[in-house]
Formats: C-alpha cells, sequence, structure tokens
C-alpha cells in the first residue's frame, strides 16, 4: 500500500518553521505530511520550495488526530503561515 501524502508550498510568517536539522528556516517554504495506511503518527517535511533538501519539522512525527491526516496537514500549514518557530502538533 502506497503511504498517503499532502504537500503545499507556503510562505512563512515571522520567525519560520523550526526544523531538527538545520534549526529555523523562513521564507517560500514547502511542506510534506504522509504516513502509511494504519499509522498513528506522520512524518512532516518541510524544505525552502525548489530545494532538493528536506528537514524534519521539530515534533515529527506527530500523532495523527481524529480529522485524519488532511486534518494534521491543514493545522502544519497554518502553524508555518503563522511563523514563530513553528513545530508540529504534539
Amino acid at each position: 500500500m502506497t503511504a498517503e501524502r499532502y504537500v503545499d508550498e507556503v510562505t512563512a510568517g515571522p520567525g519560520g518553521a523550526m526544523t531538527d536539522d538545520v534549526g529555523v528556516i523562513t521564507g517560500d517554504l514547502t511542506i510534506a505530511t504522509s504516513a502509511a495506511p494504519g499509522e498513528r503518527r506522520a512524518r512532516i517535511d518541510i524544505q525552502y520550495t525548489g530545494a532538493e533538501e528536506w528537514y524534519a519539522l521539530t515534533g515529527s512525527p506527530a500523532p495523527i488526530p481524529p480529522g485524519g491526516l488532511a486534518a494534521l496537514h491543514a493545522e502544519v500549514t497554518a502553524r508555518v503561515r503563522a511563523g514563530g518557530a513553528a513545530q508540529a502538533p504534539t
């Protein structure tokens, strides 16, 4: 079975998004939220839009809420748009 995956491009708000790999990243970013079928946690990766390198958003993997992977992706996207060194929900 294939992993379910959501991808969106966003502009980070002031203070950007916090990654485990390189700290805070800002500007135009691409967020990918994915989980294998039956998984209870989702991996959230983020990159500078157009770059090759992906980074783990701090707090990833995150629990998938009752609303499902789409709801988690929407929340993460909103957090990154708001900035403030955004992290995955715990």
